[in-house]
């Protein structure tokens, strides 16, 4: 028996650098180079050394023990998991810290046409948005994110976006959200008008914004 776990101790001493390396996500294939078998990985999962996240995934299954962890293992998954996303409304409004409180889930914008099992995840919990090829990068950019990089709208496109979709808000998230703009230096009312256009909510834009001016 001491022997069994003096080994998986050592097995994990190679897997754990290279889940950092790879944002907190190995592939079936990945855990088989360290001479794993389909066995042996279903084994880790039932330890709770491994979480199967969705098929032919996996991430480390200890639980860390600060909150700052658990975000930054929940964070290296997502820009692991979805490179071609951008962090939209709850998420984008955490990370500009327009928002408070870490939202239940990570809200990712994607591209339409990609295939919605990428989504059908044990953890952490995701809402997809599906948007057209046309506008996902619109106001997107890459910010440090997990270790690593992920893309997420500018705060004009953001706040465009809320308003187009605040019936996904709660209200006072909203409401929060306009004034934490306001009271941004980095503000750019110009750009914020022409997001407008784009995502057709300019009236919403001048009555919920103007009135504040």
């Amino acid at each position: 028996m001491k022997k069994m776990e003096e080994r998986r101790r050592k097995l994990m001493e190679q897997i754990r650098p290279l889940m950092e390396e790879n944002r907190g996500i190995l592939k079936t294939t990945q855990l088989y180079e360290l001479d794993l078998d389909y066995r042996k990985i279903q084994r880790l999962v039932e330890l709770g050394l491994l979480i199967r996240v969705k098929n032919g995934y996996y991430s480390l299954g200890e639980e860390p023990q600060e909150e700052g962890e658990v975000q930054k293992r929940e964070e290296q998954m997502i820009a692991g998991l979805y490179p071609d996303g951008v962090l939209t409304l709850e998420s984008a409004l955490y990370y500009y810290h327009y928002l408070q409180e870490k939202p239940y889930c990570w809200h990712i914008a994607i591209d339409k046409n990609t295939s919605k099992s990428r989504f059908k995840l044990e953890y952490p919990l995701v809402e997809p948005h599906y948007t057209d090829k046309e506008s996902l990068y619109l106001g997107a950019a890459p910010v440090s994110f997990g270790g690593g990089s992920l893309k997420i709208y500018d705060r004009e496109r953001l706040i465009c976006d809320c308003m187009k979709f605040e019936d996904k808000l709660d209200r006072q998230v909203l409401q929060d959200a306009l004034k934490c703009y306001l009271r941004e230096p980095r503000k750019d009312i110009q750009k914020l008008m022409e997001y407008a256009r784009a995502r057709r909510v300019v009236q919403k834009v001048q009555t919920r914004i103007g009135a504040w001016l």
